[in-house]
């Protein structure tokens, strides 16, 4: 599944790596992309809201909005 964070409190470059590392933190987090005020977080089904929104406050930020998206499974 893929994630559209909109994120508040990120008011400085370096609050980047800590977002980075507070969702890559999160059991089920294959990947982050993260960028002053967004996030776009590719996750398995298990992820929930609460639990990107706890990783978020722990480093002093807030999920505003969330759009999440089901990625169709692909066979190789």
């Amino acid at each position: 599944m893929i994630s559209v964070l909109t994120i508040s409190g990120m008011i400085a470059v370096h609050s980047k790596r800590a977002v980075f590392t507070a969702l890559s933190g999160v059991p089920g987090v294959a990947q982050a992309d993260v960028e002053l005020g967004r996030a776009v977080v590719d996750h398995d089904e298990h992820v929930t809201r609460a639990a990107l929104a706890e990783a978020l406050s722990v480093v002093g930020c807030e999920l505003v909005e969330i759009t999440t998206e089901r990625r169709l499974p692909v066979r190789e």
